[in-house]
């Protein structure tokens, strides 16, 4: 089966992903994303898990691209019509599944936080 995602680039150049649904999030955050690679998801709430690839293992993610990435994972979630929303973020490294736990569910090691506004995927002009 193959597992259904979105692919964007940020206005900087980087590749991110978006998944479609709970079995497609678990897909492309722990079989298609490296240890390095950024995950984004919308805070207290359903959504699309976000991955921004992060081939040149940068230590943080170059603002542009965090807030746009940050506005996808807004868009894709049960968030999209509120005003700012929160996004957590982080390395793929500091995810973890739990046996058994259900499909799209991940407990993060450690993690930031930002608000953006939710914004689709071609509304990037500022």
């Amino acid at each position: 089966m193959k597992q259904g995602y979105k692919s964007f680039v940020s206005s900087e150049g980087m590749e991110i992903l978006v998944g479609n649904q709970a079995e497609s999030n678990d897909y492309l955050t722990f079989n298609l994303s490296l240890p390095q690679d950024f995950w984004l998801h919308v805070a207290d709430n359903s959504g699309a898990h976000v991955i921004v690839r992060n081939q040149e293992k940068l230590d943080r993610l170059p603002k542009k691209t965090l807030q746009e990435a940050a506005s996808i994972a807004a868009y894709y979630s049960k968030s999209r019509n509120g005003g700012q929303v929160a996004v957590h973020y982080t390395q793929r490294k500091n995810l973890r599944k739990k046996k058994g736990s259900k499909a799209g569910r991940v407990i993060l090691k450690e993690h930031k936080t930002i608000k953006v506004k939710p914004k689709s995927d071609l509304a990037f002009d500022g």
